[in-house]
């Protein structure tokens, strides 16, 4: 008989699970996994593994404590702990700068692609909040349907719940309940007009019903116990209610409660008593378990002095100077408690304990009265804490001969040669001569002060030298040397300090030295010097902006772009001379740039020097020949000043030198403005031979058509022009405005379907098609077009189709939803913020409308349209002066654009009025 056991009787295998092997799931109960238990730990698994991997074979796989304990190795250190090779290494200069430059790259590296990762991430989380809205953003229209419902039909509104008959009746006769009426009641209502006398301690008789209304007795015993329960709540809740403390604390925080007093500024009559007691409890407390806390004691006393009682706060306060004689806050506090005498007192024993406090030395200077006392107490000050640089200043303060102070600063200095305000204030003392050689000490013993070599800028400049002594090219180089060099905008800070100081050469010297530090080729250098200059400006620092546009336009001397801000700069803060003279130096750095040319020649016509603004042109004209902005500026000279013949002879020339579209279209508005309709047309007629695409001819012949009264010819022009142009908006227009004035209005219908095919997403094609059908009184029709259009247009170009929408195809109690829902649609649109400011302007909401229409001219200053309104909203409202205003900054940007604006400026009627003119003549048309 064998050993082994049957098969029955052998141990089950690792992980066997009956009936596993035929498709039977094995499940345990939880009397198989005993109570809960937790898992095997880190190391029972490390364990483990190591066992079954040497079971296997792979001894070597196995980690063992010595490879963990290399992982530890000093290679893997704090670089801030260093040791080993390392760890007796001095952190010098070097390691300063290098640490320097390292974070200076790395702020470069970040600030370079700021600005475009900021947008795309602004971009990415506009786009998911748009995927992704609110609740309350997608049930915004229906709430703000509700602005419509009256009083009326809210208080109709059924309730909520099952409403049938039958639950209805089972609910009201569940509410309904009756009561049997107590026996008290009864008596009392059969007693209520009885009268009864009763004799009262004093022998006196009481009647009732006389002197109670109902008829009870008063029970004094009832109102103490209620007085005791109300200040019980009281105390409860001021426990409560501090910051440090809760009902059942023990502690407070005396530093918070120090300043939550010094904040404080109760009245007598609102400190409550039960509150005090309370907060005297609690710092009785602290103070006990820890006399030592100064604040605490302050605390302590400054809860008496709240309470009235300064006796009591005088002495908390004298204890615990006892307890904390080396704490200066509890000395000052016990020196402000008393007054006097007694505070002199208590000074001179603080100081006797802490002879080294700067405030309490100062303290007691403030104490004394005459100026010879307060010298004494400040020099005692001096001889025990002589590197105190407030003591310096207070003692140079109380002198009132500046001898006296230039030695007291001379000795100062030479005790606290780190100051730099007592090396400046010396040399603000010395005569010229003797500042510099303060000043020139100052810098050896402070080489990485910035502000020691700005008052040696100054000083130079104040002996007339500012121009040939360049300071501030010294002091740049040494800055970097010492790895000192202030930032850009402080820089900037500092010019801009000297400007308003009236040192005007060193705030010049700062800009030009050091603009241009911690800026490389690849930045966007002439973007950040545009951006300082125009902070500036914002600031009225407009000499510092002045030199930052000279500092660039060194460095890019051929920039129109920094060449015209400089301009615009000098027109608006500077004098003619200046802004002449500017512009002379542009138009000889950047000679091509017909825009400075013009610029001179209308600075000089504006100031009446014709002659001198003629021979501008003509130095033009040798620089850009036939250049037809040019020839067209000659050609306006000399029609504004009335010799016609000349301008008629100029335009000729430029027609044959320089024979662009352009110049033949103003050669027959000119003749078209003389009221010469033959010639204008007969030069319309050569230029559409030799360009027949240009649009504004066609429309041209068009309208010279409708003013001869041949609207005929004008619709031939009209329908030949959209055939050669047909992305023309502004023909198609006209097209369609001259067939609804011909009463054709199904052929109106037909153009504007056409323009709408040939441009596509067009708004100002929509919105006239709208028009057309509210003209005729087809008010469904318009509302259904509309819809259209503000599916079909793109949303930022939807501002005109929201404005026509809110003020001609809604209701006046609705504009203001509408005109909410509009501006979500589209924002910053100018006719849209027009058209909000006008429902203010509606409503009598001055304030708002004006503050509206200030928004729209900020967004688009060219339409004037905006302008219009605006003026016309301040005729009715405004002030002669806001008027004025409002007029000469329309003609300082001068407005080119607008649906009404256009059609009244470029009549030929018009054509020689102003701005000024032409804005009042659109605030009269609008309506």
């Amino acid at each position: 008989m064998t050993g082994r056991r049957d098969f029955l009787s052998q141990p089950a295998p690792e992980n066997y699970v009956a009936g596993l092997g035929r498709g039977a799931t094995g499940f345990t109960t939880r009397s198989d996994l005993g109570p809960a238990r937790d898992g095997p730990s880190d190391d029972q698994i490390k364990e483990a593994l190591a066992k079954r991997a040497l079971q296997l074979g792979f001894a070597d796989a196995v980690p063992t404590k010595k490879d963990e304990e290399d992982d530890n190795d000093e290679r893997y250190q704090d670089p801030d702990n260093e040791v080993g090779l390392f760890a007796g290494g001095v952190y010098d200069k070097d390691d300063d700068e290098a640490d320097r430059i390292y974070k200076e790259i790395d702020e470069k590296m970040d600030k370079r692609r700021k600005a475009r990762r900021e947008a795309r991430e602004k971009a990415e989380q506009e786009e998911y909040e748009r995927k992704n809205p609110k609740i309350q953003q997608q049930f915004a229209d229906l709430k703000r349907g509700l602005e419509s419902v009256t009083e009326e039909e809210w208080a109709a509104l059924p309730e909520v719940g099952d409403l049938t008959g039958k639950n209805r009746r089972s609910k009201q006769a569940r509410q309904q309940r009756f009561y049997a009426v107590p026996d008290s009641v009864l008596a009392a209502a059969g007693s209520a007009g009885e009268l009864g006398t009763t004799v009262v301690d004093d022998g006196g008789a009481s009647t009732g019903g006389s002197s109670a209304q109902d008829g009870t007795m008063t029970n004094f015993a009832k109102i103490g116990q209620a007085r005791d329960k109300v200040l019980q709540v009281r105390l409860d809740q001021a426990s409560q209610s501090g910051t440090a403390t809760s009902g059942s604390a023990t502690s407070v925080d005396p530093k918070g409660y120090l300043t939550s007093l010094a904040k404080s500024q109760l009245p007598d009559s609102a400190a409550q008593v039960g509150d005090i007691n309370r907060v005297r409890e609690l710092l009785e407390s602290v103070t006990k378990t820890n006399p030592v806390n100064g604040p605490g004691w302050v605390a302590a006393a400054r809860v008496e002095e709240l309470a009235g009682k300064i006796v009591a706060a005088r002495n908390l306060i004298a204890r615990g100077c006892e307890h904390c004689p080396k704490n200066e806050d509890v000395w000052l506090e016990n020196i402000r408690l008393n007054e006097g005498r007694n505070a002199k007192i208590i000074a001179a024993q603080a100081i006797q304990k802490n002879n080294r406090s700067v405030r309490l030395w100062v303290e007691a200077m403030k104490l004394e009265d005459d100026p010879r006392s307060k010298k004494r107490v400040i020099r005692h000050a001096l001889d025990h804490i002589p590197e105190s640089e407030a003591l310096w200043k207070e003692a140079v303060n109380l002198e009132e001969d500046p001898d006296d102070a230039r030695l007291l600063l001379a000795k100062a200095t030479e005790l606290i040669p780190g100051s730099i305000d007592l090396w400046l204030a010396l040399a603000r003392l010395e005569t010229p001569e003797n500042a510099q050689k303060v000043l020139n000490k100052a810098r050896k013993h402070i080489p990485t002060s910035h502000e020691i070599w700005i008052a040696a800028a100054r000083l130079q400049e104040q002996l007339g030298q500012g121009e040939k002594v360049n300071v501030m090219k010294r002091a740049a180089q040494v800055l970097v040397k010492e790895s000192a060099m202030p930032k850009r905008e402080q820089w900037i800070a500092e010019a801009e300090k000297c400007e308003q100081e009236g040192a005007i050469i060193t705030c010049g010297a700062i800009i030009r030295e050091t603009l241009g530090y911690g800026l490389d080729e690849d930045d966007d250098r002439k973007d950040t010097w545009l951006d300082d200059a125009r902070d500036s400006t914002n600031r009225g620092m407009y000499e510092t902006a002045r030199a930052i546009y000279a500092y660039a336009l060194r460095v890019f001397p051929t920039s129109k772009t920094i060449w015209l801000a400089a301009a615009d700069l000098e027109r608006t803060h500077g004098s003619r001379e200046d802004l002449w003279q500017v512009l002379e130096k542009a138009v000889n750095a950047v000679p091509r740039s017909e825009v400075l040319w013009m610029m001179l020649a209308k600075e000089k016509w504006q100031a009446g020097e014709i002659d001198n603004a003629r021979r501008v042109l003509a130095r033009a004209f040798k620089q850009n020949p036939n250049n037809e902005d040019i020839w067209l500026a000659a050609v306006k000279l000399e029609a504004e000043n009335g010799q016609i013949e000349q301008a008629r002879g100029l335009l000729k020339t430029a027609r044959q030198e320089a024979p662009t579209d352009r110049v033949w279209m103003k050669s027959a508005a000119f003749e078209r403005q003389l009221d010469d309709l033959d010639a204008a047309l007969d030069l319309v007629q050569q230029a559409l031979q030799l360009f027949p695409a240009s649009a504004k001819l066609w429309m041209m012949k068009g309208q010279i058509y409708e003013d001869l009264g041949k609207p005929l010819q004008a619709r031939e022009a009209y329908s030949t022009g959209v055939k050669a142009v047909p992305k023309s908006v502004p023909l198609w227009l006209l097209y369609s405005r001259l067939e609804e004035k011909l009463g054709q209005l199904p052929k109106a219908r037909s153009v504007l379907d056409r323009a709408r095919l040939a441009v596509p997403k067009s708004a100002e094609l929509w919105c006239e098609s709208v028009r057309v059908e509210r003209r005729a009184q087809n008010t469904k029709q318009a509302e259904s077009l509309m819809e259209r259009a503000l599916r079909d247009v793109p949303k930022p170009e939807q501002g005109i189709l929201w404005s026509e929408k809110i003020w001609h195809l809604t209701t006046r109690p609705q504009r203001k939803p509408r005109a909410l829902e509009a501006i979500k649609e589209v924002d910053n649109d100018p006719t849209l913020l027009t058209a909000v400011a006008r429902i203010f302007w509606g409503e009598r909401r001055l304030e708002k409308a004006q503050n509206w229409f200030e928004k729209a001219l900020v967004r688009d200053p060219d339409l004037g349209d905006s302008w219009a309104w605006y003026y016309k909203f301040l005729m009715e409202h405004g002030t002669d002066e806001k008027r004025e205003e409002v007029v000469s900054k329309c003609v300082s940007v001068e407005p080119r654009h607008g649906e009404a604006w256009q059609a009244i400026a470029k009549d030929p009627k018009n054509a020689k009025k102003k701005t000024d003119e032409i804005l009042k003549l659109v605030a009269t048309e609008l309506h």
